[in-house]
């Protein structure tokens, strides 16, 4: 049986995640714009922890999207900040 989290599936999805958390951030600053249907805040931060911190934080601060909330603002770079080191640290005692 083939392995699935290979060094290159890993990359692939952590690509893929955080541009998919960047447009995330896009598409919840138009809908906030036109009043629309928003998406839930508990959502943005799934994608956040699921390893598209990189990709929502950024999409923040470009869109300066939910950039008054604290909870966004220190919420999005701890949640990343912490999975970095987690992974760094697996590939350490690896």
């Amino acid at each position: 049986m083939e392995e699935i989290f290979t060094t290159k599936n890993v990359i692939i999805y952590l690509i893929s995640i955080n541009i998919i958390g960047f447009f995330i951030m896009w598409l919840d600053k138009q809908k906030a714009r036109k009043g629309s249907w928003r998406i839930p805040e508990k959502t943005l931060f799934i994608i956040t922890a699921i390893g598209g911190g990189i990709g929502t934080t950024t999409g923040m601060y470009v869109f300066r999207h939910k950039t008054k909330k604290l909870n966004f603002v220190i919420g999005f770079p701890f949640i990343t900040i912490l999975e970095i080191i987690l992974g760094i640290y697996y590939l350490i005692t690896k």
